[in-house]
């Protein structure tokens, strides 16, 4: 219809802005609104995520709120505070701090990750050597902070990353591909896991029970996920150029096909860049180990905990009952995912069967270790990377 494009120029016109270089004001737009739209999908929060003392106030207010609901509501509308008095005073120490250690080791799969994707050296180009082991560390556990205390499924930790990466001088698409891609090697570990354990479970090659909801179901989700991941990696790299190109003369179509090109587009361009770096022998090695470790250091605390608390389960049951209670995590309304994950994880081994009390006991110990204990280092190490950035800043560094 020309009444939808009155305001747009002729096609083939340029713009009197752009004569004298012969491009068209759709084609100018898209190349403005792709880089505008990578700004908006991965952004650059100095002063979003400074941790002011309202800021932590207002955050740990809302997160001390849901753990007296969680930790002693919970508890007692379930399975009365004095069974779970009676579980907790039967607890073994030691297991308890071998879950401590293998906390520790989750964290330093979570950094070898870090490194293989963001900070190792590939054939074809130079590492960035600010992203070295001491700042890898400075920014994971800033941004596992952030994760906790800013925002739900890992936004906070993404949008802190990223300003460290740039704050680093790296380029704003390849720091945008580089977390895309380090996202990707995490969660592809997550739902392989679920599909591989939810089947086996049901088939029965994995000993223990095996209700539909929590294997066939989740592993059928998990399975349509990586399709979708594998067909989005196929979508070209110069797709918005082509859109652009298509679009000549229609300045709101290629403003909103722009729109929805841009974030299939750097999601594909990012699960690229780790099926390249999965070919690094050195890098590829080092981030798969870190993805899988890291999971199953997790899993391992988790593990630790039943036995503190004198429950065994089935290996099978722990990883499929473990990965879909964090599903939880994905709630936008719970900060941090606190209460969610923690009621999604008791819910997933429930409904397995588990035994009530040393559930909720295990699970609840495995959240104090894994999720709050990591947050004081955490806030010590943002502290660090915001000295780290500043003198990054001092010396010149900027992202080209």
């Amino acid at each position: 219809m020309r009444g939808d494009r009155s305001d747009d120029p002729p096609v083939g016109t340029p713009p009197d802005d752009t004569a004298a270089t012969g491009k068209t004001r759709a084609q100018d737009l898209g190349i403005d609104e792709a880089e505008r739209m990578e700004g908006e999908l991965m952004p650059e929060p100095d002063s979003g995520l400074a941790l002011t003392p309202r800021r932590i106030a207002i955050y740990m207010g809302v997160v001390l709120a849901f753990v007296a609901a969680l930790y002693i509501g919970l508890p007692a509308a379930l399975d009365g505070l004095s069974d779970m008095k009676r579980v907790v005073k039967g607890a073994d120490p030691v297991w308890i701090v071998i879950a401590l250690g293998f906390n520790v080791l989750s964290f330093a799969s979570y950094v070898a990750l870090f490194r293989g994707v963001i900070g190792g050296q590939s054939k074809t180009e130079l590492s960035y050597p600010r992203l070295d082991w001491s700042a890898s560390y400075q920014i994971t556990m800033a941004g596992l902070a952030a994760t906790r205390l800013f925002a739900a499924a890992g936004a906070g930790g993404i949008a802190l990353t990223y300003w460290a990466l740039r704050r680093a001088g790296m380029a704003r698409r390849d720091a945008a591909q580089r977390m895309v891609a380090f996202l990707v090697l995490l969660y592809t570990v997550y739902l392989v896991a679920v599909v591989v354990f939810g089947i086996g479970l049901r088939v029965g090659i994995f000993p223990g029970p095996s209700p539909v909801g929590m294997t066939i179901v989740p592993a059928a989700i998990a399975g349509v996920a990586l399709i979708g991941l594998a067909l989005v990696s196929l979508i070209p790299g110069d797709i918005e150029r082509r859109l652009a190109a298509w679009s000549q003369g229609y300045r709101r179509r290629a403003v909103w096909l722009r729109r929805l090109a841009t974030g299939p587009a750097l999601v594909a361009a990012g699960t690229r860049t780790a099926m390249t770096l999965l070919r690094h022998p050195s890098n590829g090695l080092l981030a798969v180990v870190g993805a899988a470790g890291f999971w199953a250091s997790n899993i391992a605390v988790l593990w630790a905990c039943f036995h503190a608390f004198g429950e065994t389960v089935p290996k099978a049951v722990l990883v499929q009952g473990f990965f879909v209670g964090m599903t939880a995590n994905l709630l936008p309304f719970f900060p941090g995912g606190v209460g969610s994950v923690d009621a999604g994880m008791i819910a997933a081994f429930l409904a397995f069967g588990e035994q009530s009390s040393a559930v909720i006991v295990s699970v609840l110990a495995y959240r104090v270790i894994a999720f709050w204990l990591p947050i004081p280092p955490g806030v010590v190490a943002y502290l660090q990377l915001r000295r780290t950035v500043s003198r990054w800043r001092d010396e010149g560094v900027h992202a080209p």
